[in-house]
């Protein structure tokens, strides 16, 4: 785990945690290194617009399960 004083060592851990590709993570790292933050943030927002479908997948897919447990049900009981 980095220390809090570590910014690169920081970055890094909270890219790996929001599922960020090796790919991405190299990216951010060199625009870090170069004291490029405002060239982060873009691509920070595309990897949020991208956990946010999945999210919305996912809701998709509870919500055609519970209508299938609610039609057997009902059907069923």
């Amino acid at each position: 785990m980095a220390e809090a004083s570590d910014t690169m060592g920081i970055l890094y851990q909270n890219l790996i945690d929001a599922g960020c590709s090796e790919e991405l993570i190299e990216t951010c790292m060199g625009l870090a290194k170069a004291n490029q933050w405002n060239r982060i943030l873009p691509l920070l927002s595309k990897q949020r617009i991208h956990l946010l479908d999945s999210v919305h997948d996912g809701q998709k897919q509870i919500d055609c399960l519970d209508f299938l447990v609610y039609r057997i049900n009902k059907k069923h009981s």
